[in-house]
């Protein structure tokens, strides 16, 4: 199929919007890819009288605070299909019996009582919604529900592609698809499942269908993804992306931490570094998102500030569990069986007396939450964007965002995305992960950037104290307040010898655990930033850059692991790129133990350091 301009399908979409009514007059049925307003301006007196005539706002649905609620979430199923470090534990979560599940029945009779006294926009959640078998016929019967304007689903993307089509035909309006990362890799160990692909594929599909904006959620969490703010906001340069940056939140078996949350004003500080002009969007009524555009991109940017400013005072949303629980509040504990009393007999009265009730109870806000934040949050130092950890996990930072936007907006193709094609190539000859994308021309890992040539230099000066000790004897940390700040490289490597049969299985990926790689090179890449917690006498060191490459040697059944740290300083990181280098071989240990136990970790050694006082070092 020959890829169509954007503008040629945005004119069909618009165009296809406009049907005619029995009475003659035309209206307006929502569509994805159009705005929210009408295509054919309503006369303002007609505004008028629609107002004036309009029947008032349910009793049931309007809480004790004058709080309408008139968005309703539904969740399909408590199964997912990835494992979310921050949503759920690795092990996953106990799963209700199906007979204690909502019918798709009772589903709907339960959205028809909602609609018919107030609500105009359902949400299907999960879980994941889109593993529910008839989550499309679904969808078609609440789009013949009267009175409900839109109908969104939020997903994980991994089966968006291939339901898409068919939803948009039964009537789905909007699309929330959750994506952290934009590299392969580091998705992989957020998600604990493979699938980057297939949520790009998601992505893509859906824009190609004409939904715009796409909104794209992003949890942030310090250490893992706050370095990728800035590539997701480029992506709105040239795509109708609503790219929705969410506060870390704690559920449970996440072990949530506040260290790891980034506030709403951290990350716009950030952004607003890059993009002085970063202007403010009016605020949409109940909205939970703060919207920001930079003038000239076709998308925009959003803050979910569910932790740092809540929005409580303007909830309208109730959330119904897959097993039929009402909740009020998403961070509250109490809720209500519907579906028991559904499945009682109760007639359609008695159901809205017990909706009424439960409203009705509704708290101001979310208060045990806040309290948590506001009790943690002096503790936290402010830490500016451009001195954290920047993970760079298999892509090139410059170019990363101008490729993506560049393909992307070359035109709509059916298949897989280009730039998917390049990310996942299958078949290489060779397994090899740096923190860098591969280059074609250097065979010997994936890195674009040569290695730097050995620098010459002479013995490393030596001492005949050992600096980390007082005149009494006792440990104590160097003082490096009067040293000059420099720019500070050190490398490291270990090697891990694996033997026959675990070598092999890591050369071809068929780890249960994983991709042993891969959590490898994280794990190397996060045990740098953290070495001051982990070596009691160092200082803690602002890295610019933790580059981990793990090569396999054939010859020795043998992974080889070199971790590069650099930083600007009045000290040296010859500890982070040794921490570096040991933890990413204690974490290869890890995930094949289970194979073999006649592993050995070797050679943990410092390749060579520059930039201290006392000369460079190089071993030869």
């Amino acid at each position: 199929m020959a890829a169509q301009p954007v503008s040629r399908m945005l004119r069909r979409v618009l165009r296809s919007s406009v049907r005619s009514c029995s009475s003659g007059a035309l209206v307006t049925q929502p569509h994805p890819g159009e705005p929210s307003q009408p295509a054919v301006e309503v006369p303002s007196g007609r505004r008028r009288f629609l107002r004036e005539h309009a029947a008032p706002f349910s009793a049931f649905l309007t809480d004790s605070f004058g709080r309408r609620h008139s968005y309703l979430r539904i969740s399909l199923t408590e199964k997912c299909n990835l494992r979310c470090q921050y949503c759920m534990p690795e092990e996953g979560v106990p799963l209700t019996p199906k007979a204690d599940l909502l019918t798709t029945e009772e589903i709907l009779t339960l959205a028809r009582l909602f609609v018919k006294e107030g609500v105009d926009k359902i949400r299907l959640t999960g879980g994941e919604p889109l593993i529910r078998p008839d989550v499309v016929d679904i969808v078609a019967q609440l789009h013949q529900l009267e009175g409900l304007r839109t109908i969104g689903i939020t997903t994980n993307g991994i089966n968006l592609a291939r339901l898409l089509p068919q939803l948009q035909e039964a009537g789905l309006g909007t699309i929330n698809i959750s994506l952290d990362t934009l590299v392969p890799a580091k998705f992989e160990f957020i998600v604990r499942r493979k699938g980057f692909r297939k949520v790009m594929e998601g992505i893509h599909k859906a824009i190609e269908l004409g939904y715009s904006p796409v909104k794209v959620n992003c949890v942030v969490m310090r250490g893992l993804n706050e370095d990728e703010l800035l590539d997701f906001v480029a992506l709105t340069e040239g795509l109708p992306l609503d790219v929705r940056f969410i506060e870390y939140m704690p559920f449970d078996g996440n072990k949530w931490n506040f260290k790891k949350m980034v506030s709403y004003k951290e990350m716009l500080d950030t952004l607003r570094q890059q993009w002085p002009e970063l202007e403010k969007l009016p605020e949409e009524e109940s909205s939970t998102a703060k919207a920001f555009k930079i003038p000239g991109f076709r998308g925009r940017v959003s803050f979910i500030t569910s932790m740092s400013e809540h929005f409580c005072g303007t909830c309208s949303r109730l959330r119904i569990t897959a097993d039929g629980n009402l909740k009020v509040c998403l961070f509250g504990n109490s809720e209500v069986s519907l579906r028991d009393h559904l499945r009682a007999g109760a007639s359609e009265e008695e159901l809205l007396c017990i909706i009424g009730a439960a409203v009705g109870r509704k708290k101001r806000q979310h208060a045990e939450l806040l309290l948590m934040c506001q009790d943690s949050s002096p503790a936290i130092p402010s830490i500016s964007f451009r001195d954290s950890l920047h993970v760079q996990g298999l892509r090139h930072r410059v170019s990363f965002s101008s490729q993506m936007v560049t393909l992307w907006k070359g035109g709509w193709l059916p298949q897989i995305p280009l730039l998917a094609q390049r990310w996942l190539a299958s078949g290489l000859p060779q397994r090899r992960y740096g923190s860098h994308l591969d280059s074609d021309a250097n065979p010997k890992c994936l890195s674009p950037e040569p290695r730097a040539p050995a620098t010459p230099s002479g013995p490393l000066p030596t001492s005949d104290q050992l600096t980390h000790v007082d005149r009494e004897g006792q440990a104590a940390m160097v003082d490096v307040g009067g040293k000059p700040d420099t720019e500070r490289v050190a490398v490291a490597s270990a090697v891990v010898l694996l033997g026959p049969v675990a070598y092999k299985l890591v050369q071809e990926n068929q780890l249960k655990k994983g991709d042993a790689l891969v959590v490898a090179q994280l794990a190397g890449v996060q045990a740098a930033k953290l070495t001051s917690q982990l070596i009691p006498l160092c200082h803690h060191v602002a890295l610019s850059h933790v580059q981990v490459q793990l090569e396999l040697d054939s010859t020795r059944h043998a992974v080889v692991v070199q971790a590069s740290c650099r930083a600007r300083g009045p000290t040296g990181v010859e500890m982070e790129a040794l921490t570096s280098a040991a933890v990413a071989a204690l974490a290869l240990y890890d995930m094949c133990k289970a194979v073999s136990r006649d592993i050995v970790l070797a050679e943990i050694k410092l390749v060579s350091k520059t930039g201290g006082q006392r000369g460079d070092f190089h071993r030869t």
